[in-house]
């Protein structure tokens, strides 16, 4: 074998072998990023799971302030920006004179 061919088939195992410590690096960067995603997924899942409950318990407060006429839970319901009544309860206080 000529020295060229030498250095050829050098030449070309160094570019394999960055090529495959390239190809390792991307992959271990690949597993972070699919963990990452793997955590934003579950964290959007369980913030459907928590919507769903929120607006059953604000269904709940809703229909026991209804119920019972209770003005400090209608007022804290009314600040979170819950309107328990029809468009007339929607609109504001007339103004005093």
């Amino acid at each position: 074998m000529s020295k060229t061919a030498k250095i050829i088939q050098t030449t070309l195992s160094v570019l394999i072998l960055l090529l495959v410590i390239v190809n390792i690096v991307i992959g271990l960067g690949n597993q972070s990023i699919q963990a990452e995603i793997g955590e934003r997924q579950q964290m959007i899942a369980q913030t459907i799971q928590l919507e769903n409950l929120n607006r059953q318990l604000i269904t709940v407060l809703a229909n026991l302030a209804l119920k019972t006429n209770d003005e400090a839970l209608k007022k804290l319901l009314a600040e979170s920006g819950i309107n328990l009544g029809g468009p007339e309860a929607a609109a504001p206080p007339p103004a005093k004179k």
